[in-house]
């Protein structure tokens, strides 16, 4: 089992539960989905109503609802209501611990596809003589 399996279940447990392996899988699928970043991006500087995600992710108010309530589900964001504005909020911060390591990762690979690039092109040159 991996070392991030037993920070979860502790060492004592020598095997995971399908129940805990579904838990996770859902909340990595409904991270898995560009508008779902984009509006918990949005909400990471604090609570929205419904309205100013609208305008901040550039969708409609049928696709917005429909991605919250996937991200609500998965227990990622919470809301309340006030008055006939209901406000929503990120739920787990933890959350973008996931976001950090994955734009790590990708900031790495990027970084080795360019010394690639440039090692490519470095030898092109001396290949053509200048």
């Amino acid at each position: 089992m991996s070392e991030w399996l037993y920070s979860l279940v502790g060492e004592n447990m020598k095997t995971v539960s399908t129940q805990l392996l579904e838990r996770i899988a859902d909340r990595l699928k409904a991270m898995a989905d560009p508008m779902r970043l984009h509006i918990l991006h949005c909400l990471q500087s604090g609570e929205h109503n419904v309205n100013d995600i609208l305008q901040l992710v550039g969708s409609s108010q049928a696709n917005v609802s429909k991605h919250l309530a996937v991200l609500k589900k998965a227990g990622l964001v919470s809301c309340r209501r006030s008055g006939t504005s209901v406000y929503y909020f990120i739920a787990d911060e933890d959350i973008f611990s996931i976001c950090r390591i994955c734009c790590d990762g990708l900031q790495r690979q990027l970084d080795a596809d360019r010394a690639t690039i440039e090692q490519g092109r470095a030898e092109m040159m001396r290949g053509s003589g200048e």
